[in-house]
């Protein structure tokens, strides 16, 4: 198995019901698993037909989130993010 794909959240402010946490608004972290195609909540809670996007979970560690501040920055969190907010991240 090859490394783990590393993803940038989108650092997006669209108005309306957004489904990608603040705080992990261009925040680097790497893909754990794909969890599936979904339908997209975010057209889901204006009524309208959802378009199924893939659902994945991103691991994040404390130090990418919360830098110096960070108590134990290895500490990972990992958050289900739909892939319409990730950009990837080309490996050097």
């Amino acid at each position: 198995m090859g490394q783990p794909q590393r993803v940038r959240v989108k650092d997006w402010h669209p108005p309306g019901h957004i489904r990608a946490p603040h705080y992990l608004r261009g925040k680097t972290g790497e893909i754990e698993r794909e969890l599936g195609p979904f339908a997209n909540p975010e057209e889901l809670a204006y009524g309208h037909k959802a378009s199924r996007r893939r659902l994945l979970r991103v691991r994040f560690t404390m130090g990418e989130l919360w830098g110096a501040e960070a108590e134990n920055p290895a500490d990972i969190l990992e958050a289900e993010i739909y892939e319409h907010w990730l950009d990837p991240i080309n490996a050097t």
